[in-house]
């Protein structure tokens, strides 16, 4: 795979998304379920290990489903992740009943649902397609949390601050 021309790829495919503003996944995800015709639900489990999200289309409706347990920052970058699989049209992680029912129902065994979420289905290059894309729409927006409803910036977009933040739970802090 060139990196240049997936990037290249990446970045003709990001011209032709109008991004929300306020910017968010959740935002994000109703204007592409309107898009495509179907809902898309996002529901937060814990997965505890890797990876931190997956797709899972019904009849009806789509499901992301992403980790609970990590930095703001982070579950949006997954569910961007996620939904950028459905923007390039990549085919879904196969899933049987019992595991769908387990994820829409985690009290049935939490055990179970980590097991599933750890499953690796995606073939390599779909996997950077749907990664680059979820990072550009980021840089794009200038970060998770970018803007207010005036467009107003309320993150910084310096790199360290937004690793500090993730490490930190999502709190960012101005650097001196």
């Amino acid at each position: 795979m060139n990196p240049r021309m997936l990037r290249r790829r990446c970045e003709e495919r990001l011209r032709e998304i109008e991004l929300p503003v306020p910017f968010n996944a959740a935002s994000f995800c109703d204007a592409l379920a309107a898009r495509r015709g179907r809902p898309i639900v996002l529901r937060s489990v814990v997965a505890r290990g890797g990876p931190f999200g997956v797709w899972v289309p019904t009849p009806n409706k789509d499901y992301i489903f992403y980790e609970r347990e990590t930095s703001k920052w982070h579950q949006e970058h997954i569910v961007l992740h996620e939904a950028c699989h459905m923007l390039w049209g990549h085919e879904p992680t196969p899933i049987t009943a019992p595991e769908l029912a387990q994820l829409l129902v985690p009290s049935i065994s939490p055990t179970t649902v980590r097991l599933m979420l750890e499953r690796r289905s995606y073939p390599e290059e779909q996997e950077h397609e749907a990664e680059l894309l979820a990072t550009l729409i980021l840089e794009r927006v200038g970060g998770i949390g970018a803007s207010d409803a005036q467009g107003r910036r309320s993150e910084p977009n310096d790199p360290v601050v937004r690793l500090e933040a993730i490490l930190d739970g999502g709190r960012v802090r101005n650097r001196d």
